[in-house]
């Protein structure tokens, strides 16, 4: 599957160099099965298939399908699930098999179990159903996908003849055989165009007409559910001369799932980070990093920055953290405690632009939070905006190891200066009591 920083080279769409392999956009991402679901209501031509729970449904939408050539796949959202492993020692979350008795043999295995990828991290993420579905045999693969290129304000088609393959391979070692091509930000795709791919993409005469009305129908599933990727690896070419979505990802823009409530409803929470779904309800946007330096900001653009200068003095951000325009203390309250929950925090950094809400306002907020949460790691903070004057003379006399700078570059050292101490000291196993200058 298509990853973050593919994704965004591909499409142009690039955030802060240093960290956007990590910083996703916000894009609600569904499961294997529930995005066949979705393409079979538009007529795309996908495997006969359907998920199941328990082990027993796996036995029973096997024995359903009537065939001896089946495949099952654990439904993680992360890619590299052939060649992922369970905890329990099961090797691949994508097996052939020839029985519904081996259906409910490997469901049991995969079900209630944690698979790990290349894209999870040692932890995994859980597996808590299985699709099973109908092994087609290939003759040609290919890979296609319409993402959303934010910096031309329309959609660009992706594909290549090299499918079935880890697409960012084909575009480091062959960036030839990959052709992009923007299209009108329209309600459907012009015919032409999908021909045009076709004919590039050297689909067998056969097949063309299949291709091209598939190629047309996913851009009217892409348009229609608000969509910000469609991705097919493969899109394959049959022995029997069919042309099928074998796998597909799909992803929606979050700010127009209010038109698409039927999609909200397919989100799986259970894939994502508990602390990254508890600030999404409390109005924070919070992605979690590996570094040791908390970040707490107001805006995303200044929130890019502040990672970045931290970055610039030798630091690790440890979040992206961006508390909104309005920030006031229940924000600051929730926004630092899913910051101290990080056994690795050895300081955190608050950069907070005063426009909307005054600085002495956070000011005061900042300083209730921190003396109720008994915090014993420095804090250095940068209020700019109105009341800054005020602001810092509320922290100054707070009594509290809270260090106030004007400016970032300054503040972004100190930051960095005060976690190294910290690190050291905890190596050390001794105590520090910060005092300026440092």
């Amino acid at each position: 599957m298509l990853s973050r920083s593919i994704f965004k080279r591909l499409s142009k769409n690039l955030l802060s160099p240093r960290v956007q392999a990590r910083v996703q956009t916000r894009n609600l991402a569904i499961h294997e099965c529930y995005s066949h679901d979705i393409l079979r209501k538009y007529g795309v031509d996908v495997p006969r298939g359907a998920v199941a729970r328990t082990g027993d449904e796996a036995e029973k939408v096997a024995h359903n399908l009537k065939t001896d050539d089946l495949v099952i796949k654990a439904q993680v959202l992360a890619g590299g699930r052939g060649k992922g492993h369970f905890d329990t020692g099961l090797k691949g979350g994508v097996r052939i098999i020839y029985d519904p008795i081996e259906a409910k043999m490997f469901a049991d295995q995969m079900i209630g179990h944690r698979l790990i990828t290349k894209q999870t991290g040692a932890a995994g993420k859980p597996c808590n159903m299985v699709y099973v579905c109908e092994r087609k045999y290939i003759r040609k693969e290919y890979y296609f996908a319409i993402l959303m290129d934010r910096q031309n304000k329309c959609p660009v088609i992706v594909a290549s003849s090299q499918g079935g393959v880890n697409i960012e391979a084909v575009a480091a070692e062959n960036p030839s055989a990959i052709l992009q091509r923007l299209v009108p930000n329209k309600p459907t795709l012009d015919t032409r165009i999908a021909k045009e791919l076709v004919d590039e993409l050297g689909v067998s005469p056969q097949c063309k007409a299949q291709a091209v009305d598939t190629i047309t129908k996913l851009y009217k599933v892409f348009n229609d559910t608000d969509a910000t990727q469609v991705e097919i690896n493969p899109m394959a070419e049959t022995t029997d001369q069919r042309v099928l979505c074998m796998d597909a990802k799909l992803k929606f823009d979050d700010n127009a799932l209010f038109r698409h409530k039927d999609l909200l409803a397919l989100r799986d929470e259970s894939q994502e980070d508990p602390d990254e779904i508890r600030a999404s309800r409390c109005g924070l946007n919070f992605i979690k990093l590996d570094g040791s330096i908390g970040c707490l900001v107001n805006g995303a653009g200044l929130a890019m920055a502040t990672m970045d200068i931290i970055k610039l003095h030798g630091g690790e951000p440890a979040n992206f953290l961006d508390v909104g325009g309005s920030a006031n203390a229940e924000a600051i309250r929730e926004a630092f405690g899913l910051i101290v929950k990080d056994p690795k925090i050895t300081a955190i950094f608050v950069n907070i632009f005063g426009g909307i809400v005054r600085c002495d306002v956070i000011a005061q907020g900042l300083i209730s939070v921190v003396s109720s949460m008994k915090l014993n790691i420095p804090i250095i903070a940068r209020l700019q905006g109105t009341n800054q004057e005020a602001a810092k003379e509320v922290i100054a006399n707070s009594g509290l190891r809270i260090f106030s700078f004007d400016e970032l570059d300054e503040a972004a050292s100190k930051a960095c200066r005060f976690s190294r101490v910290v690190e050291m000291a905890r190596e050390a196993d001794v105590h520090v009591n910060f005092e300026l200058p440092l």
